[in-house]
């Protein structure tokens, strides 16, 4: 007995990633949700064009979830942690927006990911470069446009449709911004981390 206990073959099983964000994970989002920030402070001036600027905060959030593929939820704490890093005065003249913003913007770019994780997973070049493009940008849109609606609504009393067009300039051209610094970082980044 003791002899066929010991003569079967032993497998080790290869552990999934079940269990939401590993502290390498948190690691991560920490260390991106700080570089946004010091980009936004120093960088994203120079970069300021006809009113549009890259957000570093968002493409940064946007690339911490991409890489990391939180659950839903998680996605959108990260986007709460976003918002309130984004209340310190240097980095916001408008206080407590920035809070609905980013957590639309990341619960976006949460299912986005979630969802994109199964579309073409075996097509490297869609999930390095197109996916995060994708993704980033359309995480932006909703992120800009609440950030928009509130301030153009609650602030300004512009009408929806108004807000929509006086916005749109700014809103698509950051858009896109950060979607190309997503399509570039995303599979810079993957190889370094090895992800």
């Amino acid at each position: 007995m003791l002899n066929n206990v010991a003569a079967q073959k032993r497998t080790v099983a290869a552990s999934t990633k079940t269990e939401g964000l590993s502290v390498q994970d948190l690691i991560l989002v920490a260390v991106l949700i700080a570089a946004g920030a010091v980009l936004k402070l120093t960088v994203s001036s120079f970069l300021s064009f006809a009113g549009m600027k890259p957000n570093f905060m968002i493409a940064m959030y946007c690339l911490a979830i991409i890489l990391t593929r939180p659950k839903v939820f998680q996605s959108v704490v990260i986007g709460l942690l976003v918002g309130l890093v984004s209340q310190l005065p240097m980095l916001n003249a408008t206080p407590l927006v920035n809070i609905a913003s980013e957590m639309l913007g990341a619960l976006v770019c949460g299912l986005l990911v979630t969802a994109f994780v199964k579309v073409a997973a075996d097509n490297k070049a869609f999930q390095n470069v197109a996916a995060p493009a994708i993704i980033t940008f359309l995480s932006t849109v909703v992120s800009g446009y609440t950030f928009a609606l509130i301030v153009g609504v609650a602030v300004a009393h512009l009408s929806l449709i108004a807000v929509f067009g006086v916005y749109a300039v700014m809103v698509f051209g950051t858009a896109t911004m950060n979607a190309v610094l997503a399509a570039i970082l995303t599979p810079v980044l993957r190889a370094v981390l090895k992800r």
